[in-house]
Parts: C-alpha cells; structure tokens; sequence
C-alpha cells in the first residue's frame, strides 16, 4: 500500500506550527529520546515530555531554513547519540531501554 497522507497541520500563537506523525522506533531509540529528555529537564530545571524533546532535537540537530526553499526533500535520520546494537528479542530490548530511562543498572546479557 503506498496512500500517503499528508498529516494536519495547526499554526500555533508563538509563530511555530505543529504537526502530529506516528513514529515505529526500536527502543534503543525511545530510550536515547529518554536521556534527552532528561538533559534537557536538567538544562531547563523543569519536567520535559518526550514530544518536547525530540522538538527540541530537531531545532538543534540541523540549522534552521526559515523561509528558504529546499533543494532536496530532507532525510529523516536518528538521532545522532543512537548507537547500533546487537539485535536482541524484543522484551530485552523494553527491559534495557527502560533501564537506561531510569538510570538503573539492567541485567546484561552477551
């Protein structure tokens, strides 16, 4: 199936706009989401949502184009601090990333 759907957009007062999507990621990446969000509580001394901080990624991951035509349709790519692991079944997968969130020591395995 190849519908695409283009997702609804909504101005916002401060001037930005906002659009929902769907993300699929492996939990290596939700977890990276996780220790971003903790950075940047930590930065702004307040609670941070996962939506704010992946915002907050991709304002400072790339410059800004305002107002500037693309050339070329931008690549979607991961976050940079996401490293590639051995594949591993699922449920460890939710139990490591999990742990990284909390900051607990998880059970390894080779």
């Amino acid at each position: 199936m190849n519908d695409r759907v283009t997702p609804p957009m909504h101005a916002l007062p401060d001037g930005e706009a906002e659009i929902a999507l769907v993300l699929h990621l492996p939990w290596e990446d939700v977890a990276a989401l996780g220790q971003e969000a903790g950075r940047l509580a930590a930065r702004l001394q307040r609670p941070v949502t996962l939506d704010e901080a992946v915002s907050h990624r991709l304002r400072t991951s790339r410059p800004a184009a305002h107002a500037k035509p693309a050339q070329s349709p931008p690549a979607v790519a991961a976050p940079a601090s996401v490293s590639s692991l051995p594949a591993r079944p699922p449920a460890e997968q939710a139990r490591q990333a999990i742990d990284r969130i909390n900051g607990t020591p998880g059970h390894e395995s080779a």
